[in-house]
């Protein structure tokens, strides 16, 4: 079974049937899914975003979060160590929030799974170190 990290533009995806979902499902499907705990954060803001542009969907949206982050959802959720994820964001030149999904990603071993493609670039660029 392959190991992969999921980041908040995939989960968002298909949490919310956005475009680019079925790829991700694709990638996440039989897979060990990992995630720092800042995804579950990132996500209730693309919900609040959303709920705010569509108030009259803002239930539907709501629930749709709940039941993507809750505990039976499969993810396997991480706490990652702030000074080495600000050490990777100095590396890749990435933000903090992108920098703990490619820390995690390093640390197990896993694939990346974004729909992101300044962090398609950043691992691409650490790969090539």
């Amino acid at each position: 079974m392959n190991s992969v990290v999921v980041d908040a533009s995939a989960l968002a995806a298909v949490v919310f049937q956005e475009p680019g979902f079925e790829r991700v499902v694709a990638q996440l499907d039989g897979a060990t899914v990992s995630a720092p705990a800042l995804l579950k954060f990132e996500l209730a803001n693309v919900a609040v975003v959303k709920a705010r542009r569509q108030p009259a969907e803002a239930g539907r949206i709501i629930a749709a979060l709940a039941i993507a982050l809750d505990e039976r959802s499969n993810i396997v959720w991480h706490d990652v160590d702030p000074a080495d994820v600000a050490l990777m964001a100095l590396a890749s030149g990435t933000t903090g929030y992108d920098a703990s999904y490619l820390y995690l990603a390093g640390s197990l071993g896993a694939d990346l799974v974004t729909l992101d493609e300044d962090l398609v670039k950043a691992v691409d660029a650490l790969r090539d170190l």
